[in-house]
């Protein structure tokens, strides 16, 4: 029998310049939840067995989160082309898939899983504004929410396990901390920074300078990271917050957000997302790619 087309669902809508998303999701004080974000994907027992089965992410840490940054901020900025985005990201996806050492089936594109990666991209904005600028309020996280759905749809991936709203989501999030993350060898490999490599843009850095410099660069990420942990998962990795990190995280916070008044607003921005700024000035710009300093290694 052939589908009535009038009673097919219509096919979501890109984000446009209006939104919240556009302005919060990829400024750059996003890349101080690297850490946050990769552990707490990390957790979930699929998408930690995919990572840790067919992903190179751990010889190339800095490349592949910096590259992945691309088509993930084009699902929201790219506007006609934001589904087409959507389906190459989609597409990555496809041949992640196996049995973990539990023997528990996994796929990338398991509607739970894909969702939970999606779930942390969703907190992003939410927690950059909470501890490095001015918290949204109820209404504002309603509706980024909202969108986060519109955008989640462009992937062609079942919404099944998507909450209806913010409320519900926030419940799903904290059950999904209380009662599905787990402890587990990519999380605590995320996590392990003490032998990072230079980001790319440090690569004529003398080796032995960077040495020096990469246990003070690196070790405030991690502290970083584990206070905007939710409390379940801090008990759960084994770490502590004293009320004396608390504080000092507070300032640091107040010190980010004092600070990016200063910043021109499309500076503000990930490159994929300011040439969209730019688009809407009528100017002609095309989705910028990752530079080639951020591609994959040769095979």
């Amino acid at each position: 029998m052939t589908p009535n087309p009038l009673n097919s669902p219509a096919p979501p809508e890109p984000l446009g310049p209006s939104s919240l998303a556009w302005r919060y999701f990829s400024d750059w004080r996003s890349l101080l939840l690297s850490l946050w974000a990769g552990s707490m994907q990390n957790m979930h027992p699929g998408l930690g067995a995919g990572v840790q089965e067919h992903s190179r992410f751990f010889e190339e840490r800095w490349e592949r989160l910096f590259r992945s940054l691309y088509p993930i901020a084009g699902v929201v900025y790219d506007g006609p082309d934001a589904a087409r985005t959507a389906r190459q990201v989609r597409d990555y996806h496809l041949g992640i898939k196996g049995v973990d050492r539990h023997g528990r089936p996994y796929h990338a594109l398991d509607p739970d899983t894909f969702f939970w990666a999606h779930a942390t991209f969703i907190m992003i904005p939410v927690l950059v504004c909470q501890y490095f600028g001015r918290p949204l309020t109820t209404e504002q996280k309603e509706q980024l929410y909202a969108e986060s759905l519109q955008w989640y749809r462009l992937y062609g991936v079942s919404d099944r396990p998507a909450p209806a709203n913010w409320p519900d989501f926030c419940a799903y999030f904290d059950r999904m901390c209380a009662e599905v993350l787990e402890d587990n060898w990519p999380t605590r490999a995320v996590l392990d920074i003490r032998d990072l490599a230079k980001p790319p843009a440090l690569r004529r850095l003398p080796d032995a300078l960077w040495k020096v410099l990469r246990v003070p660069a690196t070790r405030p990420m991690v502290w970083l990271t584990v206070g905007m942990y939710p409390p379940t998962i801090r008990a759960r990795l084994g770490y502590r917050w004293s009320r004396r990190s608390a504080v000092a995280l507070w300032l640091l916070g107040r010190t980010v957000a004092l600070g990016w008044h200063l910043v021109p607003f499309e500076r503000r921005y990930h490159p994929r997302a300011r040439a969209a700024w730019r688009r809407t000035r009528g100017l002609s710009v095309p989705p910028v790619e990752t530079p080639s300093r951020n591609l994959p290694p040769p095979p």
